[in-house]
């Protein structure tokens, strides 16, 4: 029995089905990377890292954090796991005793895995920057940070990447194909100079879908996997190549009616005097706020589902509460299950309508779910 009254749901067929359909996308000889950061995108990481850790169709993970990486460890999974943020230089031998894989762009971080006693070699890949200008080194640093790998036995360069700065959100792809120029070209020179390594990663989920001779030999897998669209222009360019390409939202986020009220008309709801009703109204109250993630742009603009029907927000958002017009919905009782982001009969609230509401992206919408609501597979 559920008691929790505010909560996510997991849905492990559809998290295993986007996984099988990236598969399929991929090439052979490319190893499939889910990028589980983030609490697995406001997922649950260990919940989602628990059913990925079980396929044999994922060969490696990705994470931002050590402190993500540690606590994979500490569940018991074994696969490999690569890091993608950065780690503080008084914590590289935790990463490097947790047989860890790195990314690093900074010689103080190679120096100071230098001096680090272990006796399983610390698998590096180097950051290339191509024009997003975040992480990432140039072509010049590159070369001397490779060669500084190499000075050292128990250090091993295992691998270049870079990332795309405008792949998703435009039809254009002159950018990301410089990029990609921009990628080869450093690639073909640090290898000519002796410093090639085996793994090569370009593709978010947004090149995978689009750019197939992005693959190379490792795909870094994010916001697909959870069964949402990197942007709209993604989906349309997808699916006109393929119209049979599915992906499956895999989070629900659930609430329950904590009570419901009655209040006549030309009564203010909610702080700040935002709105006024215009008719004898049915209010019902729900325990989940801004604290929760459910942002305060949605006050007075977003939909819940309740008994299959569109119940709107009335009033601002509060930090543990808002509240939904339950007028046109007669029956709804107390404890009623409320759906905040998912589907209920034949109505859904996606992410993106979420976002739209809010002026985010899909991606802001679930990683800002407080990671203290419970995570529920099913």
């Amino acid at each position: 029995m559920n008691k929790n009254i505010n909560w996510i749901e997991i849905d492990r067929p559809a998290l295993i089905s986007n996984v099988r359909a990236f598969r399929k996308l991929l090439e052979p000889q490319a190893k499939f990377m889910p990028v589980i950061k983030s609490n697995a995108y406001g997922h649950g990481l260990p919940e989602v890292a628990s059913i990925l850790a079980r396929s044999k169709l994922v060969d490696w993970l990705g994470l931002n954090s050590l402190d993500e990486a540690v606590a994979l460890r500490k569940q018991g999974i074994r696969k490999p796991l690569l890091l993608l943020g950065y780690v503080p230089l008084v914590r590289l031998g935790e990463a490097a005793r947790d047989d860890i894989r790195l990314t690093v762009y900074n010689k103080e971080t190679v120096l100071a895995l230098a001096k680090i006693k272990v006796q399983k070699k610390i698998r590096l890949h180097i950051k290339l920057e191509t024009g997003t200008n975040r992480q990432g080194i140039d072509l010049p640093e590159a070369i001397n940070l490779a060669a500084l790998i190499k000075k050292y036995p128990h250090l091993f360069l295992e691998g270049y990447s870079t990332h795309f700065a405008n792949i998703e959100d435009t039809t254009d792809r002159s950018y990301p194909d410089s990029q990609k120029d921009r990628y080869l070209k450093m690639i073909a020179r640090l290898e000519k100079l002796g410093h090639s390594a085996p793994v090569n990663h370009v593709a978010c989920t947004a090149a995978a879908l689009i750019f197939p001779d992005t693959h190379k030999n490792l795909a870094r897998i994010g916001i697909g996997l959870y069964g949402l669209w990197p942007s709209r222009e993604t989906m349309l360019a997808v699916r006109d190549r393929d119209p049979g390409f599915r992906l499956e939202p895999v989070l629900s986020w659930k609430t329950r009616v904590a009570q419901v009220k009655t209040v006549p008309s030309g009564s203010f709801v909610s702080y700040g005097c935002t709105y006024r009703t215009t008719r004898k109204t049915r209010l019902a109250v729900l325990p989940v706020g801004y604290y929760d993630g459910y942002d305060r742009k949605l006050s007075n603009t977003a939909h819940v589902l309740i008994k299959g029907k569109r119940a709107p927000i009335r009033g601002r958002v509060c930090m543990n509460l808002c509240l939904a017009d339950i007028t046109d919905i007669p029956g709804v009782r107390l404890e009623d299950e409320v759906i905040l982001l998912g589907r209920q009969g034949k109505e859904q609230i996606s992410a993106e309508q979420l976002a739209q509401w809010i002026g985010t992206i899909n991606y802001e919408v679930v990683t800002r779910i407080n990671p203290l609501l419970p995570r529920i597979i099913v």
